[in-house]
């Protein structure tokens, strides 16, 4: 899929337009429903492709938070033969009540994957997470920024941030 077809792709289904809430609590008069785009295997396939690009030497990991960021994870573990974990929002409370599913070994070099950042706050937090496990996150990527401070808040927290594209990419004026 090249960009382009992937920018129509992700607009035409996941684009909303209303008065949604964000999770960071600000207010928007667009949402982009990370679901609709993840859920359609051609877009997470592209998405795996795209992820894949930022893999480095070094990298031994990928890691998604959980909901959104499960399976651009798997997308990308796909793509690159990489294994992949996840960082849980909150312990479950059962079981073995961990906060990252998978194998996190102190020293691994991580890529963390995100869908949408607004303000980078989950994706901080998964970061949070795997640094105190003694491994390094090399760099951030989400999907789409929607150009609301996530990329200043991210590389202020020390990390690398980029994003596969931005809501200009998508054709989105700065309507909040």
């Amino acid at each position: 899929m090249t960009r382009e077809e992937l920018i129509k792709r992700i607009k035409e289904t996941s684009y909303l337009e209303g008065d949604f809430v964000l999770r960071s609590g600000k207010r928007s008069k667009y949402y982009l429903d990370k679901y609709l785009f993840e859920t359609c295997p051609d877009i997470l396939s592209a998405l795996g492709e795209e992820f894949a690009r930022y893999i480095t030497d070094d990298i031994t990991l990928i890691a998604g938070a959980e909901l959104g960021g499960v399976a651009l994870a798997a997308a990308t573990a796909m793509q690159t033969g990489k294994n992949w974990i996840i960082i849980r929002n909150k312990k479950k409370g059962y079981g073995t009540d961990k906060m990252v599913e998978g194998v996190l070994k102190p020293g691994d070099v991580v890529l963390l994957v995100e869908d949408i950042a607004t303000t980078g706050g989950q994706v901080l937090e998964a970061a949070k997470v795997i640094t105190e496990a003694g491994a390094t996150v090399k760099r951030i990527v989400c999907v789409i920024d929607r150009k609301q401070g996530a990329e200043e808040n991210v590389i202020g927290a020390g990390y690398k941030f980029e994003s596969i594209l931005t809501k200009y990419d998508l054709g989105i004026k700065d309507k909040h």
